[in-house]
């Protein structure tokens, strides 16, 4: 049996429109039907064209579905039934996609274990989330998980274009929980939030319809873990696209890329800001880039920022559009900002532009006299139900309005991000806590804290985003300790939280300090040890 996400809403804090002056941005009716009764159409009208490309080889839509169905029966003849939560690991891939198109085809949610994350941090999404069942591709998972563990079938020989109707023949409410994903929180352990169909239906809608064609071309980039992925396989799939899978090495190699991205005929990229700074810094060594044929790139996780290497890139490819994306693991897609006309015009730090479809946001005023900047919440489509077996936390950030917003919503996420509007447009402006993104990926380093502390001779810790340049940013980390500075090991505790967290968590460096600076209320000063910690000009 699992157990139910947070609580029911509480009704403090309230957040009241009465006499202030908040602003609303609205964005329209959306238009959205079962991402599996769209991805079954796609099967019935293209069965033939190609879903999934990987290392492994093509799979049409019609073998996919096969696949997906074949998965299905596996899953019931191992008593997994709907409500259920079904762990799914194994490298990026086909296997990794039907998995999950059969998980939501039998009406259980998805839960994701990305097989390059360290092994105590799989353990605990899996026992957390109370999957029934493990899935898994590749080689046995890395951790042993309380629940059975049952290998991927292989994908069937012959494809049945009838599978697609054993996709659709359960009902789908809005309601119903697609995945669950684990994102950063504050105590050393990652924290559970279930996106609903309401929520990933719109998305993948929105996605293939705002994109220049429904059916471009498009890479998978992003980690299984990252809700990125989700936007790339079902904004594809459900448009009739077909799916890249690019080899992991390619992530850290930005020249490789660009080469990959040429011979695989890639329309549609979807990377956080940094990769797309190092493949525009890679691109300015080509001497033409006419072997691409993109056509869109979209940005998301942090700030895009227009760099010369970026703009040079896009002046180079006039006819690829750029889009900026906002949202977060509790809300999906928010917000987006297509950049257009010369790149030389592009603003340093666009905008995250305008809701989407389905969405409200409200900018609650962070000072009586600046009403148009202020903590940005989000209502509508995008909004998930809650933080898993997180009752308190769910009645923190989910937050209930004394009385309706003017298009009838009274629940709204707090972003803890801080924005500005101006003209109806939103600019993200900087977080209200301490939670940063480090290349794409949101970070609590209160998280990295705790696994500090955990560590021989760590007395106190403190983990600070440091800026090296515009829209490059790194974590570092000041600690106490009780073995004195020469005696303490960085690189092993450094080594230590390779095993214990993702590696965008992990600080480059350790600096021992005698005492930390510290605020005059006692607290640990966070902007001094940045100072203290940040390179020499």
């Amino acid at each position: 049996m699992t157990k139910p996400l947070g609580a029911a809403m509480t009704k403090e804090p309230r957040t009241s429109e009465a006499g202030r002056d908040l602003h609303r941005l609205w964005g329209g009716e959306a238009e959205t039907q079962c991402l599996l009764a769209a991805f079954a159409g796609v099967v019935r009208m293209r069965p033939d064209a190609v879903a999934v490309k990987d290392e492994e080889g093509e799979l049409t839509y019609a073998g996919l579905a096969t696949w997906a169905a074949r998965i299905a029966e596996v899953l019931g003849r191992n008593g997994v039934r709907p409500g259920d939560r079904v762990a799914v690991t194994g490298p990026r891939g086909a296997a990794i996609v039907a998995a999950m198109l059969a998980a939501l085809s039998v009406r259980v949610t998805y839960v994701p274990l990305d097989a390059e994350y360290p092994v105590r941090r799989l353990r605990h999404m899996a026992a957390d989330s109370e999957a029934c069942l493990l899935l898994f591709s590749g080689s046995e998972p890395a951790f042993d998980p309380e629940a059975p563990a049952v290998r991927i079938p292989p994908a069937p020989d012959l494809a049945d274009p009838a599978a697609a109707e054993a996709l659709t023949r359960l009902p789908c409410r809005p309601d119903l929980p697609v995945y669950l994903i684990y994102t950063s929180g504050s105590t050393g352990l990652p924290k559970g939030v279930a996106l609903p169909h309401r929520c990933v239906d719109n998305m993948a809608a929105w996605q293939w319809r705002h994109s220049v064609r429904p059916d471009l071309r498009t890479a998978q980039f992003a980690p299984l873990n990252f809700d990125v992925w989700f936007q790339e396989v079902l904004g594809t799939l459900c448009g009739g696209g077909t799916l890249v899978v690019m080899p992991e090495a390619l992530r850290r190699d930005p020249i490789a890329l660009l080469d990959w991205l040429a011979d695989h005929r890639i329309e549609r990229l979807f990377l956080p800001y940094v990769a797309l700074h190092m493949l525009a810094v890679a691109a300015e060594a080509a001497d033409t880039l006419e072997q691409l044929v993109l056509a869109e790139v979209n940005t998301a996780g942090e700030q895009l920022v227009c760099t010369p290497a970026v703009r040079e890139f896009f002046r180079r490819l006039p006819d690829c559009r750029l889009n900026n994306h906002y949202g977060q693991s509790e809300s999906a897609m928010v917000t987006v900002h297509t950049l257009t006309g010369s790149s030389d015009d592009w603003p340093t730090l666009p905008p995250i532009g305008r809701p989407l479809p389905g969405c409200e946001v409200l900018v609650v005023p962070a000072r009586p006299d600046e009403s148009s900047v202020g903590e940005l919440l989000v209502a509508g489509a995008p909004v998930s139900a809650g933080y898993l077996n997180q009752p308190a936390l769910t009645a923190e950030r989910y937050v209930t309005l004394d009385e309706p917003t003017p298009h009838g919503h009274l629940r709204m996420f707090r972003t803890g991000d801080l924005v500005r509007v101006d003209d109806g447009t939103l600019y993200l402006l900087s977080r209200i806590d301490h939670e940063v993104k480090i290349r794409g990926v949101r970070v609590n380093p209160l998280e990295v804290d705790a696994c500090l502390l955990e560590q021989p001779g760590v007395v106190e810790a403190v983990t600070v985003a440091v800026d090296l340049a515009q829209g490059s940013r790194q974590l570092r980390a000041a600690v106490t300790s009780d073995v004195g500075a020469d005696e303490f090991d960085g690189d092993r505790v450094l080594k230590a939280l390779t095993e214990l967290l993702p590696e965008q968590f992990v600080p480059v460096s350790i600096t021992v300090v005698p005492e930390l600076p510290r605020t005059p209320s006692g607290k640990a000063d966070r902007d001094a040890i940045a100072a203290l910690l940040a390179p020499s000009p």
